[in-house]
């Protein structure tokens, strides 16, 4: 039997499974195909794709810097350079900003390269039974561990573990931002000079030139658009059955905003994130709960960045060093 299953491969996931097999055995498993959370990336086609959840790292503590200085030697990220315009005349970060090689989940695979991962397992029922965790998959699959930990957004946490958390974190009143992305590639063969734009627009917040990261060579634009706060919150529970309709309304304004040509457009997708993030901290940085060998962490502890997801997931590590596994 395992020590530890890890449902999530986020950073956080990642992260706190990386930690752990240092002194333990462990297994993660994620209802994704493939590892990142929000940090995934989806493929177009060959090797051309989009970062359509994390757009970069910047570090803000000393000790997650070294942790992704540590992570550019070993050449699995990269500074991404150019132009990075910000209209927003919010206060200007002039931070580095990192972004993986090949990939913003190429972190979240580093750190799980030498970890047994189950990838299309959602895990729909928990159940604790004195000396073991047995957990239950949609695809009809049971696993056993010693110790349990799970990576979700909070309000899918509180679904599936509500048993098992304390009153405090149960009645916590936090409340998880949406975000709507959307993918496309245009016929160009210009190389326009921008990386990013930061807008304040009622549709659009972020647009990602993905060929200023100089991943790939192709004479098609590929870029990622994230809309605003207030209209991801808007269509986030409708946008399924309207995608035609929600890519047609962004990219209208997309066209208006940048004067790029909707009609040399190849290729367009969307999606959606319902949990994407917490914009606000807590007072704890992840939970452990000694008694059933049971912990979480991830980014809603600390707030909206990856490095909340790596600092939370850190501090697990630190709390179940302080309080033994359960034997």
């Amino acid at each position: 039997m395992i020590d530890f299953c890890i449902l999530g491969s986020g950073i956080a996931g990642s992260t706190i499974a990386n930690l752990l097999s240092k002194n333990y055995s462990v297994r993660v498993f994620d209802k994704a195909r493939g590892p990142g959370g929000r940090t995934s990336n989806k493929r177009f086609k060959s090797n051309l794709s989009f970062d359509h959840g994390t757009q970069y790292i910047s570090p803000k503590s000393k000790k997650f810097e070294l942790f992704i200085n540590k992570l550019k030697d070993k050449n699995i990220v990269k500074v991404w350079t150019g132009n990075h315009l910000d209209f927003s005349f919010k206060k200007k970060d002039t931070q580095k900003k990192f972004v993986g090689k090949k990939a913003n989940n190429d972190i979240c695979k580093y750190q799980l390269k030498n970890i047994k991962t189950n990838f299309s397992s959602n895990a729909i029922k928990i159940n604790y039974k004195k000396k073991f965790w047995e957990i239950t998959f949609d695809n009809n699959k049971v696993y056993h561990s010693k110790s349990l930990i799970i990576t979700f957004p909070y309000i899918q946490l509180k679904k599936l573990a509500k048993n098992y958390l304390n009153k405090k974190l149960i009645n916590l009143n936090l409340k998880m931002n949406p975000n709507i992305t959307v993918m496309i590639a245009t016929k160009s063969s210009k190389n326009i000079p921008i990386s990013s734009l930061k807008l304040e627009d009622e549709i659009i917040a972020w647009v990602s030139n993905e060929n200023s990261k100089n991943r790939f060579k192709t004479s098609l634009n590929l870029w990622t658009i994230q809309t605003s706060l207030e209209y991801s919150k808007k269509i986030i529970d409708n946008y399924k059955n309207k995608k035609s309709f929600y890519i047609n309304q962004i990219l209208d304004r997309f066209v208006e905003l940048t004067g790029l040509s909707k009609s040399q457009i190849v290729f367009k997708s969307i999606h959606g994130w319902k949990y994407a993030y917490n914009s606000s901290n807590l007072k704890i940085k992840s939970y452990w709960n000694k008694k059933y060998n049971f912990g979480a962490c991830g980014d809603w502890f600390r707030g909206p960045k990856v490095e909340s997801a790596w600092i939370s997931s850190e501090n697990l590590l630190y709390q179940i060093k302080k309080n033994p596994l359960k034997k």
